[in-house]
C-alpha cells in the first residue's frame, strides 16, 4: 500500500492501494466495501466491477451528478448508509483515481478512519491512442467486471 495523500497526524485519508489490493482487502474483509463514485452515465455505459465471486456487489455512488457533474449533496449519508461501521475499509473507486481521492478524503472528515483511494481507479489513464482500459486500472488488471 502507499501512502498517496496521508501524512501521520495530517492523514487526509487511509491511503492509495492498488487494485490487487483492493481485491485482496475485499475478499479477506468481511467488512470492507468497494464504492464506485462513477456517475450513472458511466456505469451504465463503461461497466461496473463484479464482485460475485467474493459474495458482494460493488455499491455505486456518484461524487458527482451526471449530466451538471455537481458535488452530490448526499454523499456522506449515502456511504454512512452504506457503511454505518467507521471503522471498516471503505475502498473508493473512479474512473482513474482522481475523484475516489476527493471521495476517500470526505469520508475521512466524516470519521471513516479507513478510506482507502484505488490507484489507476476501473479505467486507468489513456494509452498511446487515448483509449483507456488498457494500460492500467480495474479493467486492465483482469478483475471482473461486467456492461450493462
Amino acid at each position: 500500500m502507499t501512502n498517496g495523500g496521508t501524512s501521520g497526524a495530517n492523514a487526509t485519508y487511509a491511503g492509495d492501494i492498488t487494485v490487487q489490493e483492493a481485491w485482496e482487502m475485499l475478499k479477506n474483509e468481511p467488512e470492507a466495501v468497494l464504492i464506485d463514485v462513477r456517475t450513472n452515465a458511466e456505469w451504465a455505459y463503461v461497466g461496473l466491477p463484479d464482485l460475485s465471486e467474493l459474495g458482494k456487489q460493488v455499491q455505486p455512488v456518484s461524487w458527482v451528478l451526471f449530466p451538471d457533474m455537481a458535488k452530490n449533496p448526499q454523499f456522506v449519508d449515502q456511504i454512512s448508509a452504506l457503511q454505518p461501521n467507521k471503522s471498516a475499509p471503505m475502498i473508493f473507486l473512479c474512473r482513474s483515481g482522481v475523484r475516489s481521492i476527493a471521495a476517500a478524503e470526505t469520508a475521512t472528515r466524516a470519521g471513516y478512519s479507513r478510506a482507502y483511494n484505488i490507484l489507476e481507479g476501473f479505467e486507468g489513464g489513456p494509452d498511446a491512442e487515448g483509449h483507456r482500459g488498457t494500460t492500467g486500472g480495474w479493467k486492465a488488471a483482469g478483475l471482473k467486471w461486467k456492461q450493462s
